[in-house]
């Protein structure tokens, strides 16, 4: 009995011991949480409350995922989540990832946080080249990735390199072009200035309506093979229908089957088939080898289907509620943008002006300095102003005396120029006075020489007459003797004072009595001479006149020939004295 009670509690004990709970953790693309779940929860259980505590409400599009034996599934929500595949770590890791994708997401995504995260998990696709994406369209989605986590750009805030932290390009993007990061930088910066007044969760539908363009956006990718040629093929799942791939390409199908021409989809272990709506189209049937991965496929083309029959219906109540609600909330987060702008932009236009006072009050403020300084400076020049005045006044009043002192002085050589000037006249006038003097005298120089050349003149004649008469004297000596020497000796009185006069005016140097002698004397000898040849018939006479005559003319040569000499000098002396007066007349 004993043992029987001992071997129940054992047993109730044992069963007290096991754990009623287990741990799981679920990473979001943008977060990570932790549940303690039941353990007779079901996948529908866990993936409710991930659900209610994200708050998303548009549950369909997603799944949790987790990964088998290198490949992937997504939990079963009819199943406890035990009795799946799932690991058995602890806690037991799943994905909250999009299982399904809409054809048009700006008209299906209702709620701003499924927006947002299909927006974090197509970005992730995109860079991680799962979705291939051209450069330019790479580009163009990075700048509005920018735009919805950093808002609209400004310049003074977002410096060069605020993006090298971020992950915005697929590494084959950037291993394509020689570009350095800062380059790429500065291409998307160029794009993202001009998404300026774009809102976060508008910059995140921008992003999704350019991707959902891209030809390997929301497609699920399986290896197949054919079964009449074994050819391997790829099959992609998407929320237009099925496609065909060959092996190396991705973009462009073979073969495509939308959903609207599918009748029935057929899956036997590995096999697929897929019959037309047209009865006409053959049956396209492919095999998988994998069991799990057929589940896969089949899980996803029947999810795929529903959502696309679920789409061309009408939307249910808490669709609709959903829309009316999203839209309420759209309206009124776009009120509250508009005042934000508006309070941003009324903040902005007070910061500009509280700048613009504070520059106001820092340029008045250095004004004000400016002006104290030149209220000090102004100060110190008008002393200096004042000495200076001082010291000009005094100058004034030298200058003033100088100035009586100059004009004086200007007036004495005023009165000394006009006296000067009087005196230079003067003196000019007596030069030119001194000069007809000096022109007189060589006038009368060159006259008396002229005269004395006569007088020499008359001499030889004399001498020459004298010498005709001594020969005639030889020649008739003794008859006429003493009438000739009475006629000489009457030439010869006469002659004799005017050479006695003539010597004492040249002893004189009275030059105009002496003018007048010599004329005298002049006529005087021509007169002699005229009387000589009157008289020289009278031959009877000639020896005694030539006797008494020699003695004459001896005495006759002894006055003209010094007379003569003296002329000379005189002109000489008239010249030189000439000369010597014009050299001491001032200027």
């Amino acid at each position: 009995i004993f043992e029987g009670i001992a071997s129940k509690m054992s047993i109730l004990g044992l069963k007290k011991k096991q754990p009623k709970t287990f741990k799981v953790k679920v990473i979001t693309m943008d977060a990570e949480m932790e549940f303690s779940c039941e353990v007779k929860w079901k996948g529908k259980d866990l993936f409710d409350l991930v659900c209610r505590t994200v708050g998303l409400r548009e549950t369909w599009f997603f799944g949790l995922r987790y990964t088998v034996k290198d490949t992937y599934a997504w939990l079963k929500t009819e199943k406890r989540v035990l009795d799946q595949e799932v690991p058995k770590d602890s806690p037991i890791t799943f994905h909250f990832l999009a299982k399904f994708f809409p054809e048009k997401v700006e008209e299906e995504l209702v709620q701003e946080i499924t927006q947002h995260l299909f927006f974090l998990q197509v970005k992730k696709q995109i860079l991680d080249e799962e979705i291939f994406c051209s450069p330019e369209a790479s580009v163009l989605l990075a700048s509005y990735a920018v735009q919805a986590k950093y808002g609209d750009y400004e310049p003074n805030f977002h410096k060069p390199g605020f993006l090298a932290q971020d992950e915005l390009l697929p590494k084959r993007v950037l291993m394509q072009y020689q570009m350095t990061a800062d380059m790429w930088e500065e291409k998307i910066t160029a794009w993202y200035a001009e998404h300026r007044g774009i809102a976060r969760d508008e910059a995140e539908m921008d992003y999704l309506k350019i991707a959902q363009d891209l030809d390997m956006y929301g497609v699920s990718y399986f290896a197949i093979t054919q079964n009449k040629r074994d050819t391997d093929l790829l099959l992609g799942v998407d929320a237009q229908g099925l496609h065909i791939y060959s092996p190396n390409s991705k973009l462009n199908p073979n073969k495509s089957f939308p959903w609207s021409g599918i009748r029935n989809i057929s899956y036997s272990e590995k096999e697929f088939t897929i019959k037309p709506l047209d009865k006409k189209k053959d049956v396209f049937k492919f095999y998988s080898s994998q069991l799990r991965v057929n589940k896969l496929i089949l899980q996803l083309c029947i999810g795929n289907h529903d959502l696309f029959m679920r789409r061309r219906k009408v939307d249910s109540i808490e669709v609709q509620q959903m829309k009316s609600q999203a839209k309420e909330e759209k309206a009124r987060k776009k009120v509250e943008r508009q005042i934000l702008a508006r309070e941003k932009q009324m903040r902005e236009e007070a910061e500009r002006a509280k700048e613009e006072m504070e520059r106001r009050l820092f340029q008045l403020q250095d004004e004000a300095r400016l002006a104290n300084e030149a209220l000090l400076r102004s100060e110190e020049t008008a002393d200096l102003l004042a000495e200076k005045a001082q010291i000009a006044e005094e100058e004034a009043k030298l200058l003033a005396h100088k100035a009586a002192e100059a004009e004086q002085e200007r007036q004495r050589i005023e009165a000394t120029a006009l006296k000067t000037k009087e005196e230079k006249r003067l003196m000019e006038q007596k030069m030119r006075e001194a000069e007809q003097l000096a022109v007189k005298l060589v006038e009368q120089s060159e006259r008396r020489s002229k005269e004395a050349d006569h007088l020499k003149q008359d001499l030889t004649e004399a001498k020459d007459a004298e010498r005709r008469a001594k020969q005639k004297l030889l020649e008739i000596t003794k008859t006429s003797y003493p009438v000739q020497k009475t006629i000489t000796l009457t030439k010869t009185s006469r002659l004799f004072p005017f050479l006695m006069t003539l010597r004492s005016c040249v002893n004189k140097t009275d030059s105009k009595h002496l003018q007048d002698q010599l004329k005298e004397l002049k006529s005087e000898i021509e007169s002699l001479k005229l009387e000589e040849q009157q008289q020289q018939a009278g031959v009877y006479s000639l020896r005694n006149e030539a006797r008494v005559q020699t003695p004459e003319l001896t005495r006759y040569k002894s006055v003209v020939l010094p007379l003569n000499r003296q002329l000379t000098h005189c002109s000489q002396a008239v010249i030189e004295n000439k000369n010597l007066f014009l050299t001491d007349l001032p200027g």
